[in-house]
């Protein structure tokens, strides 16, 4: 039975500012790539740092105000979404949150970017859902005209969007690489009836969300990633949800299929450490991580800003 913990703030790590992780006393706590998860006993409370993996390598810089941004995107979708499938946020209110926290003078560095969260039983895979060409879809397309074994049409360039969003679920990893695999596998994984519900879950959450950014005419959602976890026995979306950190947005004023897209999330990351790799400077390993220079760390956060300016930042926000 869980009872009700308190944690208590024993050392918070910053760079310039910027929120790399923090340590608590009191309750056991675990870091992923970007958040630091507390165990309160009956719920867990989400930190997002503002540290940045790409290709599932942690960078050892940090982006600043890349936090707030993940938790504003997050708690936007979780509200906007709770009629699709219900969701695990308890609370973002950091007066409420200090009451199983003990911040002491750090309580601003906690704000706006903690959450509150009811404990799930997570799903051993990720809810990718692609409703563009791109990413590892588009290489797997090149070689086979399929993308996690669903057979697509001929002709489709770098970009195309595609008749319908498709599944294409991957394993997930703590550490390395995740590796996409195929609907079949996923039910394998976890089941017929939980494999169903988390793909048309994910499709639907994704429909909803690609029509809410294009009625206002700002934003193309070419992906997005969700992570579900059991609840009382039913589905819940339990991280976050439809970030650029999660999910690849285009302006749709730029959208030219046949090329790259510019886009608002961490494909200019991926792009800059891509070159390095043709150079011979890094392997995509924990080996000889690159530091990022001050150029690609401000144009990284302004590009998160700017997808949450032309997301989040509306009337629609303010009301939640």
């Amino acid at each position: 039975m869980n009872t009700q913990q308190k944690a208590a703030v024993s050392r918070v790590r910053q760079v310039n500012g910027c929120l790399n992780d923090v340590e608590f006393v009191g309750c056991p706590s675990h870091g992923g790539k970007v958040r630091r998860i507390v165990d309160l006993g009956d719920v867990m409370a989400f930190i997002t740092t503002d540290r940045i993996s790409a290709f599932d390598v942690i960078m050892t810089s940090l982006i600043p105000g890349k936090g707030g941004v993940l938790q504003s995107f997050t708690k936007f979708w979780f509200c906007k979404t709770s009629h699709i499938v219900p969701n695990a946020m308890l609370t973002t209110d950091i007066v409420e949150i200090s009451k199983r926290i003990d911040m002491g003078s750090f309580i601003d560095i906690f704000a706006g970017r903690t959450m509150l969260m009811r404990k799930c039983k997570p799903l051993p895979i990720e809810c990718i859902v692609r409703g563009y060409l791109a990413g590892s879809g588009l290489k797997e397309y090149r070689k086979s005209q399929t993308v996690c074994g669903i057979k697509l049409p001929a002709g489709l360039v770098e970009a195309s969007e595609l008749e319908e969003p498709i599944f294409t679920p991957s394993t997930k990893a703590e550490q390395g690489h995740d590796v996409n695999i195929s609907f079949n596998a996923a039910c394998q994984i976890v089941g017929d009836s939980i494999a169903c519900q988390a793909r048309d879950r994910s499709v639907a959450l994704y429909k909803f969300a690609r029509a809410y950014a294009r009625e206002r005419g700002i934003i193309i959602i070419a992906d997005t990633k969700f992570e579900f976890g059991i609840l009382d026995g039913k589905l819940v979306l339990i991280d976050e949800a439809l970030t650029p950190d999660s999910s690849r947005f285009w302006p749709k004023d730029k959208y030219k299929p046949g090329g790259p897209q510019p886009s608002f999330d961490k494909q200019y990351l991926r792009d800059w450490l891509e070159d390095l790799c043709t150079q011979g400077k890094w392997d995509k390993t924990e080996n000889n991580i690159p530091t990022l220079p001050p150029i690609v760390v401000a144009t990284t956060s302004k590009l998160y800003a700017e997808a949450r300016m032309r997301i989040c930042s509306s009337l629609d926000f303010e009301r939640l």
